[in-house]
C-alpha cells in the first residue's frame, strides 16, 4: 500500500474517532476541563543526544524507528502536548500520546 493512502487511512480513522468522541454521551460526573483539540503540538521538535537527555532511566518513552533512524519521545512530555509532527528522511509522521 503506498505511503500516502497509509496517511489518508490513519487521517480518516482519527477523524472519525475525533468525531465520535465529541459526540459520545459522557458520563454525568465527568468534568472536561480542556476542551478536545486546544493542546499545543510540538511541530518543530528539538533533539538531543541521548546521553545529554535529561530523561529519567525509569521515565516512560515513545520510540519511534524508520529507516534505521530512531527518534524517542519522553512521555512526561508527551503529557503536556499530546502529539508531535515529525519528519525523518522523506516520511512525515505523528508521535501521539
Amino acid at each position: 500500500m503506498p505511503t500516502y493512502i497509509r496517511y489518508l487511512l490513519f487521517i480518516t480513522l482519527l477523524w472519525q474517532a475525533t468525531a465520535f468522541a465529541q459526540t459520545a454521551d459522557l458520563p454525568e460526573d465527568f468534568e472536561q476541563i480542556i476542551p478536545r483539540g486546544r493542546i499545543a503540538a510540538i511541530n518543530e521538535p528539538q533533539y538531543v543526544k541521548a546521553a545529554e537527555a535529561d530523561i529519567a532511566d525509569n521515565e516512560w518513552v515513545l520510540g519511534v524507528l524508520i529507516n534505521g533512524q530512531a527518534r524517542v519521545y519522553s512521555l512526561t512530555l508527551l503529557n503536556s502536548h499530546e502529539i508531535v509532527n515529525d519528519t525523518i528522511d522523506s516520511t512525515a509522521f505523528a508521535a501521539v500520546w
